[in-house]
């Protein structure tokens, strides 16, 4: 590692192709290195990470038919299970976050979410305590045949959580409360679009929402007072054509800068990072550059806290690869990379 102080990041993967489980790495701050420390396979498929505020606790989805979430404590060079995974009573549990003492999981196969209440330890109840059903399909028979509920997450304001839905074209809106989430509103996207995963601007006025079935961005305002997400306009995230396989693009993740000035997207099949330049106010998206990923399919990208190294974990090429970022530009320099078989995703501690 460099000179700088080690720090902790967490690599998921899938286990069913090859993957090691969950990963702890050794991250440099100084310079955006990973080194691997440990892992393990005691849960399946752990494809989606959340960590806890404080650092001691590691959530992870186990995107299998059955489906379930697990948690994990970080102590150590291997994250050791706090408990056995929790069925979430549905199918292939894609995503996860942490909010107000409880986990929720967008579970893609079911197109619900679960949540799951977290004890005083870290670790998890023995048993969900709802599960909110979505409902509804789209224009793509293979795809949108019904709900595909792939991501869930709180607003910056804490009040909300938004559940992104690929099967229905929209966002849901919730209210948390002591027995999970009720809905307040579902906000529609263009029919065959299949939004996957959303992201807010640091002020917390803009959302910016990925899909996948068409390789475009939708940036929306909201407004924390109501819940109210309201599209704006829709950018291709490719340049026109650059690639000839568009058809087969896949966008799978986005994140934004900690000062808002430029967010970046990652797309499969054609296997690149967009980058976008965002204007003063949030609600204006340029692309202004397109560079390859580092390796094939990424499925996940991830910003280091300081906002200066980007990582790809590329899952089919089974790497995770990061970029030092120019500050001016938004570029992303090839910096390094790390083997990790069927990697899925990346979080910091």
């Amino acid at each position: 590692m460099g000179g700088g102080q080690a720090r902790r990041a967490y690599i998921g993967s899938f286990t069913q192709t090859g993957g090691p489980g969950v990963v702890t790495a050794a991250f440099d701050p100084a310079t955006g290195e990973l080194a691997v420390l440990g892992a393990t396979d005691a849960v399946a498929d752990p494809s989606y990470l959340a960590l806890s505020p404080d650092g001691g606790t590691l959530y992870a989805v186990s995107e299998t038919t059955e489906g379930a979430v697990a948690a994990f404590s970080t102590a150590g060079d291997t994250a050791r299970p706090l408990g056995e995974p929790v069925p979430v009573r549905a199918e292939a549990p894609t995503h996860l976050a942490l909010h107000d003492g409880h986990v929720h999981t967008a579970n893609y196969g079911s197109g619900s979410v679960t949540t799951v209440p977290v004890r005083s330890d870290g670790s998890l109840a023995s048993a969900p305590a709802a599960v909110v059903e979505h409902r509804g399909s789209g224009p793509d028979p293979e795809r949108q045949e019904g709900p595909h509920a792939h991501q869930v997450l709180p607003d910056p304001s804490g009040r909300w959580v938004l559940s992104v839905d690929l099967g229905t074209d929209s966002v849901r809106v919730c209210a948390p409360d002591e027995g999970g989430l009720t809905p307040r509103h579902e906000v529609a996207f263009r029919p065959g679009t299949g939004p996957r995963h959303l992201a807010f601007h640091p002020r917390g006025h803009i959302a910016y929402v990925l899909n996948e079935l068409t390789p475009t961005l939708t940036v929306c305002s909201w407004d924390p007072a109501d819940g109210t997400l309201r599209p704006l306009a829709e950018t291709p995230v490719l340049p026109a054509g650059a690639h000839p396989s568009e058809a087969d693009a896949y966008p799978s993740e986005i994140v934004v800068a900690p000062d808002g000035r430029f967010l970046w997207t990652a797309t499969r099949g054609v296997d690149v990072i967009s980058v976008f330049a965002l204007d003063d106010a949030g609600a204006g998206a340029r692309l202004t550059a397109c560079e390859p990923c580092g390796g094939v399919w990424p499925r996940d990208l991830a910003l280091d806290p300081s906002g200066r190294f980007l990582y790809a974990a590329n899952e089919r090429s089974g790497d995770v690869t990061w970029f030092a970022l120019d500050a001016e530009t938004g570029l992303p320099r090839r910096a390094g990379a790390i083997d990790v078989p069927a990697a899925s995703c990346v979080v910091f501690g």
